[in-house]
């Protein structure tokens, strides 16, 4: 077993680590914005006036996008029902409204650039560095598995890590369930697992899976989109072997 380290914080017998996707290991701001623009003006075309709601719904604050907000935390089956009750607003039915949801943001994904996101600094180095330990490494996303699949290819992740896994039923952060499937994937117990995340979704999903502890990470320094960590870094360089 390894022994982490974060600031002031040690985490002892250590055997896996689960890590966010977008957030966290990704710098995904920039095509999430985009898709949430793309996505508001489809649906904004056939139901005009609801474009500026979604936006907001959306976390899009003109050329920003709130890291604690829907498009960056939230599963995409959690999105769409979003969306479909902005729809429903106006009148339309529920079946109808989570069509046009589901279509619209299929339709949007259609125009995301084939650039992909770009690793935050320091992910692809932390990766390589605890994969040369006995530790489990693996990611655990708010994203579809096929969506962590990509991404683990597009950069060339996958030796590096022994599980990809993101949603894809009803299960969503920060249901511990979520967290505890992933263990039993990697063959280890939640009180030997760490997680690291960007939203508080991530530590509520790790503390009500009683993991050993949850490190939070804000590149862009607001500690209450981490709210539960037990400790919180601005950098990933900040993860420590001892």
């Amino acid at each position: 077993m390894t022994t982490i380290k974060c600031k002031d914080k040690t985490f002892s017998n250590i055997q896996a680590i689960l890590f966010d996707k977008n957030g966290t290991l990704e710098d995904s701001e920039v095509n999430l914005r985009y898709f949430a623009q793309k996505a508001a003006r489809i649906m904004d075309a056939q139901i005009p006036g609801i474009g500026e709601p979604l936006l907001m719904a959306f976390g899009v604050n003109g050329d920003s996008l709130d890291a604690a907000g829907l498009m960056a935390v939230a599963s995409r089956r959690e999105t769409e029902i979003a969306a479909a009750a902005y729809i429903a607003e106006t009148g339309r039915g529920w079946i109808e409204s989570l069509k046009i949801a589901r279509e619209s943001l299929d339709e949007a994904e259609k125009y995301l650039s084939d650039s992909p996101s770009p690793l935050f600094t320091g992910s692809l180095e932390i990766l390589q560095k605890l994969s040369q330990t006995e530790l489990k490494l693996g990611i655990l996303s708010a994203a579809t598995t096929q969506e962590v699949n990509q991404f683990v290819k597009v950069h060339q992740l996958g030796e590096y890590l022994d599980l990809e896994m993101g949603v894809d039923g009803n299960i969503f952060k920060p249901d511990p369930a979520l967290f505890i499937q992933a263990c039993e994937k990697l063959g280890v117990e939640p009180k030997t697992t760490l997680m690291v995340g960007d939203s508080v979704g991530d530590m509520q999903m790790g503390l009500n899976a009683k993991a050993a502890g949850c490190i939070g990470i804000t590149w862009i320094g607001k500690y209450d989109n981490v709210r539960g960590a037990d400790v919180v870094i601005n950098k990933l360089d900040e993860i420590e072997i001892f």
